[in-house]
């Protein structure tokens, strides 16, 4: 090939690639880059109907020629969604909580406007249900220990026709502060049976009962900071919607101090006690706003004067539908004497140890604040048994060997009316005792229960508690409560 003829092929290709470089770089010099912002940002972005839990937003095209393809919606600076049209609603939004929106546009070719006027939005508080409406001094809580279902005594064996409200007992506080189950073998089973109670008594309300003498450990933890409020009542929302319960009850023993020495305790457990109820009652509200239900909220309450000192029962209670005030234990097995379960009333005997009653426990409560019909009054159907007590004074107020809790059932069964077995009612106190020389027993019957339930419509409290019901099978002190309450 001769070089003049190589020259101009040479010459020929490299005037086609620069009309292919010129091309290219004409085209693109008046093309945006893809995402690059245009000059014109969507108009007048406004919001309406606002409610506790959603919002409309609308606004005008961008001004000029811009071809929108679409419209990116940004809520607290966070991409939302997108839509086509002028107008986007947002749901699920928290109620009484405020929210900053703005829009931006983008057409066919990727390009993305500057954003809208940004707008702030507020949702509205909800609606809140309707209240418990339950005779106030008609009140008969129950509580039903898990543990009952692994002697055969079963949820679906309780007569819920005497019934207003049964407390499962208990759930538990995970290390994570949140509600777990206690006894993940049977709970799922005795939950069933207990909400199943509700076809023979619709009226009858579940509640998940949480702590206890045992799994308190972890409620200065819960209650600590306002995250962890929240985290845990969080988690008693869940765990009661999940389960089908009406409420929770916190059953804390105890804030400040008591209870088991490996709980975690603090000073600020009066005050974070309070705070934590709040919390809990504020979740429990926005809940049930959306069910169109009102969840409760209680708590098991210690019926000595330390406790009503390491809680603000007059701040507490706005925020309770009623508390179970646990006027039992009075007196026990960690006494070095014999002495009375519940005495209604303080006596005059003399007596080695302290004197307490459950009249002075009430007007403890009373005497700090704390609303009289919101107070439910704890009564055992259990005693204690004393052994090798010292034969004296019909063994009340006496040295002992050992000593164990005993229920109801088997007091009927195997003690009273039984030979040797003689029984004393203590006329100031109103309360019985059987004892054979050797064992005492401290408990209640119908007597001195009809005496209690006199006692809670005298003082017009919010009525009466039971632990615990698989206690008292065949149901004689049920009755003497249900009847004596009517």
């Amino acid at each position: 090939m001769k070089r003049s003829t190589r020259k101009a092929i040479m010459w020929a290709i490299s005037v086609f690639l620069l009309f292919l470089i010129s091309s290219y770089c004409t085209e693109n010099s008046f093309a945006a880059k893809p995402g690059k912002s245009t000059s014109t940002a969507p108009q007048n972005l406004t919001a309406a109907d606002i409610t506790s839990t959603s919002v409309t937003l609308s606004w005008a095209p961008p001004a000029g020629s811009f071809g929108v393809k679409e419209y990116q919606i940004y809520q607290n600076n966070t991409y939302l969604g997108s839509t086509t049209s002028v107008t986007y609603a947002v749901n699920g939004l928290i109620p009484a909580t405020t929210y900053q929106f703005y829009v931006k546009a983008k057409d066919a070719k990727r390009n993305i406007s500057p954003a809208s006027n940004t707008v702030s939005v507020t949702t509205s508080q909800p609606a809140l249900p309707p209240t418990d409406t339950e005779p106030l001094a008609g009140r008969i809580v129950g509580y039903y220990a898990a543990w009952e279902a692994y002697s055969g005594s079963y949820p679906d064996q309780i007569d819920a026709g005497k019934l207003t409200h049964i407390n499962y007992a208990f759930a538990n506080i995970g290390p994570d502060l949140k509600l777990t189950l206690g006894y993940p073998d049977v709970d799922p089973n005795n939950i069933r049976l207990l909400n199943s109670l509700k076809l023979k008594n619709p009226d009858l309300k579940t509640l998940i009962s949480v702590g206890g003498w045992n799994w308190s450990g972890r409620f200065s933890d819960a209650a600590l900071s306002d995250t962890s409020r929240s985290a845990f009542a969080d988690s008693c929302v869940d765990f009661i919607v999940r389960y089908g319960f009406d409420g929770i009850d916190l059953d804390w023993e105890y804030p400040v101090s008591g209870g088991l020495t490996t709980n975690i305790k603090r000073p600020e457990d009066k005050q974070n006690f309070t705070l934590l109820l709040q919390k809990i009652r504020e979740k429990l509200d926005v809940r049930g706003a959306l069910d169109q239900k009102h969840y409760l909220l209680t708590i098991a309450g210690g019926a000595d004067a330390s406790y009503v000192k390491n809680v603000e029962l007059a701040k507490l209670a706005q925020y309770l539908d009623y508390a179970n005030i646990m006027t039992y234990d009075l007196h026990g097995t960690w006494d070095p004497y014999t002495d009375l379960l519940a005495p209604l009333y303080n006596n005059n005997d003399y007596s080695p140890q302290y004197k307490t009653s459950v009249d002075s426990a009430v007007n403890a409560w009373l005497n700090a604040a704390f609303p009289a019909e919101k107070l439910v009054m704890g009564i055992p159907f259990y005693g204690y048994l004393y052994s090798s007590v010292n034969n004296s004074n019909n063994g009340l107020y006496q040295t002992y060997g050992g000593a164990n809790s005993i229920s109801y059932k088997d007091i009927k069964a195997n003690y009273l009316n039984q030979t040797g077995y003689t029984r004393y009612f203590h006329s100031q106190s109103m309360v019985p005792w059987l004892f054979n020389g050797t064992i005492f027993i401290s408990y209640e019957d119908p007597q001195s229960i009809g005496y209690k339930t006199d006692y809670i419509k005298s003082k017009n409290l919010g009525g009466a508690m039971i632990w615990e019901l698989a206690q008292d099978s065949n149901e004689e002190l049920l009755n003497t409560l249900y009847n004596g309450l009517k």
